[in-house]
């Protein structure tokens, strides 16, 4: 009898632990599940930004776009504020990956600053046709306190606070001289991309992009400190 006992206990222990094994695997599947789903989510909000503006996004053109129903989206992201954010978030990350992360494998100094500047350049000229979400977000943006425009204030900064750290490390191994403005001219570059940006999307002028990388060359040989073997920027993107 105490025979039986234990073996029905050790068969109820098997059952429990298998049971215990296939839920947890169902819990990770419909968590993996729900994430590719929110994935797909930003990446069509991303698409509808990058085209009608952040003010563009709605709940009910996405569940319409992505087609489901608005509480499907919504439990997503909860609010169209929250669903902003995230695509301002998933906008840096991928300029991230397209621009900064490439370019910082270049030599410290001048060379970083170039590969730097050159692919800004040449995601602007990508995003002829749909728009950087920095610049038509700030215009969106920058008169409207809120977490939807300090979430994107921060993102800039941040990509800016990378491009000064270039510009000081290239006065610092003697690139440039050490009495270059490294503010100054991350303002100046800054300003380039944003005419680059008006007459490439908006003027559809040709030459814009050319325009934009001498600008660059000529910033640099203002602060040059002595006369570099440095080729130009090479453009690598299309001639608009």
């Amino acid at each position: 009898m105490r025979k039986a006992r234990s073996t029905k206990a050790t068969t109820d222990r098997g059952h429990s632990a298998v049971t215990a094994t296939m839920d947890t695997a169902a819990s990770h599947r419909h968590v993996h599940k729900g994430q590719q789903t929110r994935a797909a989510i930003l990446d069509a909000a991303l698409g509808l930004a990058s085209h009608m503006g952040l003010e563009g996004l709605s709940i009910g053109a996405l569940a319409e776009l992505m087609q489901m129903s608005k509480s499907g989206v919504f439990a997503h992201f909860g609010s169209r504020e929250e669903l902003q954010i995230s695509v301002i978030r998933e906008y840096h990350r991928r300029f991230e990956e397209e621009v900064f992360f490439p370019a910082i494998r270049a030599d410290k100094g001048l060379p970083r600053v170039r590969s730097l500047f050159e692919r800004w350049v040449h995601q602007v000229a990508t995003e002829l046709d749909s728009g950087c979400i920095y610049i038509s977000g700030a215009v969106e943006f920058d008169d409207r306190p809120g977490p939807v425009r300090d979430a994107l204030a921060q993102m800039v900064q941040a990509w800016h606070q990378a491009l000064l750290k270039a510009i000081q490390m290239a006065v610092e191994v003697g690139h440039l001289r050490a009495t270059t403005d490294p503010q100054q001219l991350l303002f100046e570059m800054h300003g380039l991309i944003l005419a680059l940006h008006h007459d490439a999307r908006f003027l559809r002028s040709p030459g814009s992009l050319e325009r934009a990388r001498q600008g660059f060359d000529r910033l640099i040989a203002d602060d040059l400190r002595a006369p570099s073997r440095l080729s130009p920027v090479q453009g690598t993107g299309p001639v608009c």
